[in-house]
């Protein structure tokens, strides 16, 4: 594969992510640039409509709060409230 340099003038902030970025995974400079270019190309021409549930598959399940049915035992949960306060007085 033949490469071409090219350059680009980047605003102090950015350049500090690019820096920050090439040290923590480990690359180049030149590679985290390939990388994002790539991604963005990718995102650009993606002509395909994704909807909303694909996206988030990746992060359903991933926090659990440890009850998964509380949007369906909702109402027996308030009625044992009710009479918990109920059988205090």
């Amino acid at each position: 594969m033949t490469t071409q340099i090219t350059s680009a003038r980047l605003p102090y902030e950015t350049r500090g992510k690019l820096l920050a970025l090439s040290r923590i995974k480990g690359k180049s400079k030149s590679e985290i640039i390939k990388e994002a270019v790539e991604r963005y190309y990718e995102q650009e021409n993606n002509t395909e409509e994704i909807d909303s549930y694909t996206l988030g598959l990746p992060y359903f399940g991933k926090y659990s709060l440890g009850e998964g049915d509380l949007s369906v035992t909702y109402k027996e949960r308030i009625r044992e409230i009710i009479r918990a306060k109920q059988n205090s007085y």
